[in-house]
């Protein structure tokens, strides 16, 4: 059973920076695409940023493209979400998610599968 555990969300001022991390644990994490989604309230879930099994592609939100990256660290089973430039459009509950297709060379941002249950992120102005 696959189990994604969120950590470092917080308070921000607006232009601050903050570095999410996910634990991943029940799934061959060196094999499978990694993703970050999140959610506003009263808005849809939002894709922020994905990385492929083996760190080559990743792919980023509109929104969020030059000042976010996402990146791994197989030996820990994580994956991160560097957070730069921060806006208050970004406050949102951020979820981790797994790709349960295996050795996938590309992204497909719909395709993710597995969820943490989440890291609010609150940017203040």
């Amino acid at each position: 059973q696959a189990q994604l555990v969120e950590s470092g969300g917080g308070v921000v001022q607006v232009g601050g920076s903050l570095r999410l991390s996910c634990a991943a644990s029940g799934l061959n994490f060196n094999s499978v695409g990694m993703a970050w989604f999140r959610q506003a309230p009263g808005k849809e879930r939002e894709f922020v940023a994905a990385l492929t099994w083996n760190g080559v592609t990743a792919e980023y939100g509109d929104s969020v493209a030059g000042r976010f990256t996402i990146t791994r660290y197989n030996p820990k089973n994580a994956v991160y979400l560097q957070m730069n430039n921060l806006t208050l459009e970004d406050t949102a509950v951020y979820y981790c998610a797994a790709d349960p297709t295996s050795f996938r060379p590309i992204i497909r941002r719909t395709e993710f599968k597995h969820w943490g249950q989440g890291t609010q992120v609150t940017v203040a102005s």
